[in-house]
């Protein structure tokens, strides 16, 4: 039996400008944004005066790669980190962020959460004008474009060249810069700190070191952080919004708000919708936590059905290496969670789980309640069934290896041996949001995508797709 293939996690950027700490801030928000990424983590900080930048990171959690040491030697007053999972790149040191370089303009520091989706055709431009890559990530090219003369196209009109998902924090020898892809596929905001500001992928992080939360940064903006303070500027050809909204469905911080909102409301309306798309007569309502929680908390209460938390997840897991044996297999499937099985004999249970991607362990948590004794197993989903790969910065797999793109729902009922199963609609999920049906990309569950993407780049990541899963399963297997 295979692991369970799930939307892995993009990025999270974080940067601060004008704090005595900035370090030490940026080290709290990235523990705070390190569900966006666990591959790597890194930081670099820099002193007004001095500009000499600082670089730490390596690969692993948070609280792996830094410790007291490492953030001493980070001294300055403006910072820029990163937390990493690769959906371009292979996963390795040298693709860590942020990223340096040296420019004729000064040093350059870049952090990145997106894809480019004309990453093949500019790379290849760069390098047959002489650029050198010392990465295969894709966050490299915009440091090779900003470096270019501006005579040439460099300086920030080179960013009207990039195409595709873009979420940056910059720092420059003076400032830092924050900017959103005119379609605004991923997030960014604006905090405030004893003077100091900061950006961060999510508002959570502001949470966790005491920030105020000035506002979401607009698509398509350019924010500059300097000694005068903040202004703003829109360089970008207008663009129609396009949301993730598989930020709000499962990749953000459920104590997060975006776009005026909380998202784990937006979880909570999300299953009322499901609940009243999906009705079924049930003894219990039960989440696969953490991400089907506040959509099972929904489906409870527009049910009129007892929840209760039958899966108990282990926080301690560590990391698992993939084992020949079927039974050792089926051990990594049970790890993660395990079942109070005394709540669920001779019940009529409803499993509510924000997505299915393979169904590979949808179907083991079905088996667990059989096992258990539950009477009847009626599997509920928070959003629409996914069927398309995304090109903007979700590790989504190959549409192929995508359950729902293979077969329809009755199938994916019989395969994952429920009794009944039922996916959130599209208009549904939107409506949860309170927002316009065109402020999202739902790419991944309708095939309408809002940005062409390059063909090439698609083969790209799909390679890098296949070397990362060749790499997991012989030396370092992502968590069950």
């Amino acid at each position: 039996m295979p692991l369970k293939t799930i939307p892995t996690h993009e990025c999270g950027v974080f940067a601060v400008h004008g704090h005595p700490d900035a370090a030490m801030l940026t080290y709290y928000g990235l523990f705070a944004l390190q569900h966006r990424g666990q591959e790597s983590a890194g930081i670099v900080t820099a002193k007004d005066v001095e500009g000499v930048f600082t670089t730490h990171k390596d690969m692993g959690l948070v609280s792996q790669v830094f410790k007291p040491a490492d953030l001493e030697r980070l001294t300055g007053n403006r910072s820029v980190g990163h937390v990493r999972y690769s959906t371009t790149g292979s996963s390795n040191l040298k693709n860590a962020q942020p990223l340096v370089v040296n420019t004729s303009r000064g040093q350059l520091a870049i952090a990145h959460n997106g894809n480019l989706v004309n990453a093949a055709l500019l790379r290849e431009e760069l390098e047959a004008k002489g650029s050198i890559f010392q990465t295969t990530a894709d966050s490299e090219i915009i440091l090779h474009l900003l470096a270019q003369p501006r005579g040439n196209g460099g300086g920030l009109s080179a960013l009207r060249r990039i195409e595709g998902a873009f979420t940056i924090v910059l720092m420059g020898e003076r400032e830092i810069i924050g900017f959103r892809d005119p379609h605004g596929f991923r997030p960014l905001c604006l905090g405030k700190k004893e003077g100091a500001y900061i950006l961060s992928s999510e508002s959570c992080a502001f949470d966790l070191i005491q920030a105020e939360f000035v506002r979401d940064i607009e698509p398509g903006e350019v924010v500059i952080i300097d000694a005068d303070g903040v202004r703003s500027e829109f360089p970008f050809r207008a663009s129609r919004s396009a949301f993730c909204i598989f930020e709000y469905v499962y990749f953000a911080r459920p104590d997060s708000n975006i776009g005026g909102i909380n998202v784990s409301k937006v979880r909570v309306e999300m299953g009322r919708e499901l609940a009243r798309q999906h009705p079924v007569e049930a003894d219990l309502v039960v989440p696969v936590p953490d991400s089907g929680i506040y959509a099972a908390l929904g489906v409870s209460e527009e049910l009129g059905v007892p929840y209760y938390p039958a899966f108990v997840r282990n926080h301690y897991i560590g990391r698992t290496f993939l084992q020949p044996s079927q039974q050792i297999r089926d051990f990594h499937v049970r790890v993660k969670l395990n079942l109070v099985g005394e709540a669920v004999k001779g019940k009529r249970v409803v499993v509510v789980d924000d997505s299915i991607v393979r169904g590979t362990t949808a179907r083991s948590r079905v088996v667990n309640l059989r096992e258990a004794g539950a009477s009847e197993v009626h599997m509920r989903i928070s959003c629409p069934p996914h069927k398309h790969a995304c090109h903007y910065g979700i590790d989504f797999p190959d549409p192929s290896k995508l359950l729902a793109n293979q077969c329809d729902e009755e199938a994916i009922r019989k395969y994952l041996g429920a009794d009944s199963i039922g996916y959130l609609d599209v208009a549904g999920m939107i409506r949860a949001t309170k927002h316009p049906a065109e402020s999202f990309c739902t790419a991944c569950f309708t095939g309408d995508y809002p940005v062409p993407y390059d063909e090439r780049f698609d083969k790209y990541v799909m390679e890098q797709r296949a070397h990362r899963a060749g790499l997991l399963e012989k030396e370092e297997p992502r968590l069950l």
